[in-house]
């Protein structure tokens, strides 16, 4: 349906413009957006099943082989998704720039480390134990991190956090029990044996790794999503779009972010403790500075502040470097080129955040204009100068 409106200025009818939405992949999202949630469900489950499937049907077009081991490059990428997740809960909700995200990721994996390796002198316990302990350890560093930090806003917050991140690959380095580059072996994995005596959770076999990972960040996902349309995620976007006006308005900031870092700083230790028990080593040299830049660059690459966005963006920082064995090397030169045509061409990357309205605010919105929210087109890292018209 069209329809035409008379300028203030002419007096004179202008063009009919059509009430399509704009969403990716020619409105798809907008359809997706205008489902009712039972429906989103039921397209869901097919996906979710197929998603599971990956590494038994190791598809010829999606194949990684000979080059990386398929069910592991599939581990590997499912791990990105949780980390982008995690950060997307504090860069993309809340707009606070963290350039230091690795250092969660690798306390969560020291955590592990430090509890289940035979060359850790601590009390061992089972694996499986350390993953809630790797989120609590970490949603405490985030709280010590973030109380006399959150204060700062922008270039000045991305600084503090670059200089935690690499706090802690020092503090790996220099504190004996951490070891340093030696670093420690044989770290623990989930129990269970196949009917060979094998362990199901070897290093090698990525497949149970995998379904953990998925299952984990199926999880994860629910609890965020909830979270995001609660009253904490209204406020995390209140101060993400103004700051200043979310304050003026009553809203305690520093409470709410404070919120959104310890949140995303648990998801990173969950996904730091899973890389340690996959890949059953730990040193000081898996947590530099291009690593956390990585992160990030899934994040803005798939779209800050959208859920299946960041996962997308996980899946190409991820997926391409494994897929295109000869590639690798390059990856940040190519990831740095694509990021810099993204933020010329589509600041809001490949799958935009939309301002949602929550709970059943959009079957109101859908009915009263007629058409699905729009997608923004600004990036959720906007300094705070480029929101002043």
């Amino acid at each position: 349906m069209t329809t035409s409106s008379t300028s203030p200025k002419t007096g004179t009818a202008s063009e009919a413009t059509p009430t399509t939405g704009r969403g990716w992949f020619f409105g798809l999202g907008d359809r997706w957006n205008s489902l009712p949630r039972p429906q989103q469900w039921a397209w869901l489950v097919p996906v979710v099943v197929l998603i599971y499937a990956l590494p038994l049907l190791n598809p010829p077009l999606l194949t990684t082989e000979p080059g990386t081991n398929f069910p592991l490059a599939l581990f590997d990428v499912a791990r990105f998704a949780l980390i982008a997740i995690g950060l997307n809960v504090v860069v993309g909700q809340a707009g606070l720039l963290d350039l230091g995200y690795v250092g969660f990721f690798a306390i969560g994996s020291y955590v592990a480390a430090l509890l289940t390796s035979p060359d850790s002198v601590l009390w061992h316990i089972p694996y499986l134990w350390t993953l809630p302990l790797a989120m609590a350890v970490t949603m405490v560093f985030g709280l010590i991190l973030g109380a006399p930090t959150l204060r700062l806003r922008g270039d000045y917050l991305a600084i503090v956090t670059l200089g935690f991140g690499e706090i802690v690959r020092l503090l790996a380095t220099i504190v004996e029990p951490l070891k340093g580059q030696v670093g420690f072996q044989s770290v623990g994995h989930p129990p269970g044996t196949n009917s060979e005596g094998n362990a199901i959770f070897a290093v090698s076999n990525g497949t149970p790794w995998y379904w953990l990972c998925v299952t984990i960040t199926i999880i994860v996902l629910f609890l965020v999503g909830n979270l995001e349309r609660s009253r904490v995620g209204r406020a995390w976007v209140a101060i993400r779009e103004d700051e200043d006006a979310a304050e003026i308005m009553g809203v305690a900031t520093i409470r709410f972010k404070l919120w959104a870092f310890v949140i995303g700083a648990a998801i990173g230790g969950l996904s730091g403790a899973l890389f340690a028990g996959q890949i059953g080593f730990v040193n000081n040299q898996k947590f530099d500075v291009p690593t956390s830049v990585l992160f990030l660059a899934a994040v803005v690459l798939g779209g800050s502040g959208n859920k299946v966005g960041v996962i997308l963006g996980a899946f190409v920082v991820s997926y391409i470097p494994n897929r295109f064995v000869e590639l690798a090397a390059y990856k940040y030169l190519i990831f740095g080129v694509a990021l810099i045509v993204l933020m010329i061409f589509r600041p809001q990357g490949l799958l935009g955040a939309r301002q949602r309205l929550l709970a059943y605010g959009r079957q109101a919105y859908l009915r009263i204009v007629g058409k699905p929210e729009q997608l923004s087109s600004d990036s959720s890292l906007k300094g705070e100068g480029d929101r002043i018209s």
